[in-house]
């Protein structure tokens, strides 16, 4: 009876003695193949964990986004990770294995300092979805939202620095480098100092913005003559909207150093004026109650304040300021209009005599001093 078997060893042997013979010529195929069967291990891993995980997540917020946005920075972490383990592992007559190590363990920072900072953003993300800016009572939002995103982007720098620094250690060049400066590190260091002043400067001036906050996120601010307002918060500048739709583009550092307007420091609601010459016999009460019918009316009035004085006497006219209430910036820009220009229709058409005007008065001359003028003339 014929027995398969020697026939199945013998064909088995025909194909793995090649790659055997190959495995030993070639050193690198042994750690190529370990690669390449990690790559569909640490992917399984991956998405099951990730599976697990935002299940597990589901009702916690912060978890939850911080696996929505580590999840691929952690991957390419993991495998790293075992490639450094089978890297490791390899022998070390193995051609150009300590490159290997080397750009592998620089890959792995890399992928460290990307994970770091894909967390800060996630937790800053969260943060500012949970505190909405889209509320009519948006003070405590806008405060968390500045220093959330000052703070986050000076800890992404950070993370950002020390990977790179990192990174650059493990140099050999670098490190001899810089031992040999060392000598030269009191001159060096007031040379980079005073290089690295604004940058230094402005990352210094973001983190006392963000934890003092004189300026917040859709404040309303006036900067060198120019009202408008906070559209974002940069690590060394700030964008200002100005009311026509440009942007004003301010260093960290100047909101530190110069004084400016915060219209909205402790609240957003604002006093507005509009100020009327009229004559003298205009009557105040009838321009008071007329005031205030307009901005009964109005829907940008908060039915806070609706005053009328008069606070100026010329010598020729009378000035008349209102004084009204609204709920932001925006809303008593648009009421002050409003209240000017009825009140302007209101004396053009009830008043139109009471208008400021010039006074004039004519005197009569006496006779005698023109009878004596002219026997001067005649004598001449």
């Amino acid at each position: 009876m014929n027995n398969p078997a020697p026939g199945w060893l013998e064909a088995f042997a025909l194909t793995v003695m090649p790659w055997v013979l190959l495995v030993n010529q070639m050193p690198w195929v042994s750690v190529i193949v370990h690669l390449l069967i990690a790559v569909p291990v640490v992917a399984l891993i991956h998405r099951t964990s990730i599976i697990v995980l935002e299940r597990l997540t589901y009702s916690l917020p912060y978890s939850r986004r911080l696996v929505q946005y580590g999840h691929r920075a952690a991957g390419i972490v993991l495998f790293l990770v075992i490639s450094q383990v089978i890297l490791r592992s390899a022998p070390e007559s193995l051609p150009n294995v300590a490159t290997a190590r080397h750009l592998g363990a620089l890959a792995l920072i890399a992928a460290l300092t990307w994970l770091g900072v894909r967390f800060v953003r996630a937790i800053s993300h969260t943060i500012i979805e949970l505190n909405p800016a889209d509320v009519p009572d948006n003070l405590q939002a806008r405060r968390v939202q500045t220093q959330t995103k000052v703070l986050a982007r000076c800890v992404m720098a950070i993370i950002i620095l020390i990977g790179s620094g990192t990174a650059l250690s493990t140099l050999p060049i670098l490190r001899q480098i810089g031992t040999s400066l060392l000598a030269s590190a009191g001159v060096a260091g007031l040379v980079v100092g005073f290089a690295a002043k604004p940058v230094l400067g402005n990352l210094l001036a973001g983190m006392q913005i963000a934890l003092t906050q004189p300026i917040r996120l859709q404040d309303v601010v006036i900067v060198q003559n120019e009202w408008g307002h906070v559209e974002e918060i940069t690590g060394t500048y700030v964008v200002v909207r100005i009311w026509d739709q440009r942007r004003m583009i301010v260093p960290l550092q100047w909101f530190i150093e110069n004084p400016f307007q915060n219209w909205t420091r402790s609240n957003a609601d604002i006093l507005g004026t509009v100020t009327l010459w009229v004559d003298y016999r205009m009557p105040v009460d009838a321009l008071r109650q007329e005031a205030r019918r307009i901005c009964e009316t109005a829907p940008e009035w908060d039915h806070v304040l609706c005053l009328a004085q008069v606070v100026e006497a010329g010598e020729r006219a009378m000035q008349v300021r209102i004084l009204v209430s609204a709920g932001d910036a925006g809303r008593c820009w648009d009421l002050r209009c409003r209240l000017r220009e009825a009140l302007v229709d209101f004396v053009q058409r009830e008043y139109p005599d009471y208008l400021p005007r010039m006074r004039a008065e004519v005197a009569a001359e006496d006779p005698h001093r023109v009878a004596a003028s002219k026997d001067d003339t005649s004598l001449s």
